[in-house]
């Protein structure tokens, strides 16, 4: 019997802590009408969603990790229309897939995949799709940004952050960014677009490391007083100082966000948890602006939006490959180096995206 080797994560539980391991699995004997046999090239790792698994009843037992990957094409079912063999793609393994990415073959829907250009590496497809998507949902779909809004990107010096900070000036928005150290800092100070006039992508480069740097004066003072049109969190406070975690001390607190909002703005927020107070809402009531969450996993979740999913993968692949997206990546990165990675992002302690190379 054939046997591949996965990566997969192992819940507690309580669906709380996660444990990365090496496990034999089965691949399917028979190749479904509507499924693609694709050889991984790249894999690149994201946190695996403990809670929204737990949710779905998708857990406990071994959850594939590793959904972002690149490769070729080795075989197709009876009614695969879009693909062929020997060609090129790169897609998202959705939430229920059994697969791990990062097992040698993985067999997927084809309405989860979409070509890769020639110009755009194993790794580049592979590193950029999510952010890609993301960066999407939340300019395109939750808010329609437009030339001429003013756009706030806290932490932009992330993977996700640099895609945002390059889709939103290239639909010629005004950016402003918080960092949170020097590196970060001068990063973002050498982004510039690859064509046209060689200005900074970001108006702004707001450093919170020190303390010292006030969010909402930098933001009023860069947009006149009027506030900024759209703003996309990477987490914020909802307590006071002494009653936050020590990790979310850097973070601004919601009350932070709402005043920098100009009237008629749309906050994009990453907390599943978020809670607004009366005098919140009512602020944000005063400003007739809008709150949205960003979960990219409704587009694998509902297939009732499944034309424009693909739109999306293949206007990222476009970009990718006319060098509008640059992301931030580290170097590739082993197979056998693949725990240590996975329980690296799991934990949060990487800055730059990892992609495991096969």
């Amino acid at each position: 019997m054939v046997t591949m080797k996965g990566l997969y994560c192992q819940l507690s539980e309580h669906g709380e802590d996660a444990s990365f391991v090496f496990q034999e699995v089965v691949p399917p004997s028979v190749l479904l009408d509507h499924f693609v046999k694709v050889q991984v090239k790249a894999c690149a790792l994201s946190a695996v969603k403990t809670k929204l698994i737990t949710e779905l009843k998708l857990g406990p037992g071994l959850i594939p990790s590793g959904r972002e990957i690149a490769g070729i094409v080795l075989e197709v079912g009876q009614k695969v229309s879009f693909f062929h063999p020997d060609e090129a793609v790169v897609g998202i393994l959705p939430l229920d897939s059994e697969d791990s990415g990062l097992c040698d073959i993985v067999f997927v829907h084809e309405h989860f995949l979409v070509h890769k250009p020639e110009k755009v590496t194993w790794i580049e497809a592979a590193g950029t799709i999510r952010d890609g998507l993301c960066a999407y949902t939340a300019l395109h779909y939750l808010c329609h940004i437009t030339a001429g809004n003013t756009i706030l990107v806290m932490d932009g010096a992330s993977p996700f952050g640099t895609i945002v900070i390059q889709l939103a000036n290239h639909r010629g928005a005004k950016v402003i960014s918080t960092v949170h150290s020097s590196d970060d800092e001068q990063y973002l100070e050498g982004l510039h677009p690859t064509v046209g006039i060689r200005h900074p992508l970001v108006a702004r480069v707001v450093n919170l490391s020190s303390g010292k740097a006030n969010l909402v004066e930098n933001c009023m003072e860069e947009t006149g007083g009027l506030g900024v049109d759209i703003i996309i969190d990477s987490g914020v406070r909802l307590y006071s100082g002494e009653d936050e975690s020590p990790l979310k001390q850097h973070l601004p607190h919601k009350h932070e966000i709402l005043c920098v909002l100009a009237v008629g703005g749309h906050w994009i927020t990453t907390m599943a948890n978020l809670q607004l107070d009366p005098p919140d809402s009512h602020l944000l009531y005063l400003k007739g602006g809008s709150v949205s969450f960003l979960n990219d996993e409704v587009w694998s979740l509902s297939n009732v939006q499944q034309g424009k999913y693909l739109h999306i993968l293949k206007d990222v692949m476009e970009k990718l490959s006319n060098r509008i997206f640059r992301p931030l990546l580290d170097e590739p990165i082993p197979l056998y180096e693949a725990v240590v990675s996975m329980e690296m992002v799991q934990k949060n302690h990487v800055r730059k995206k990892q992609v495991i190379q096969l």
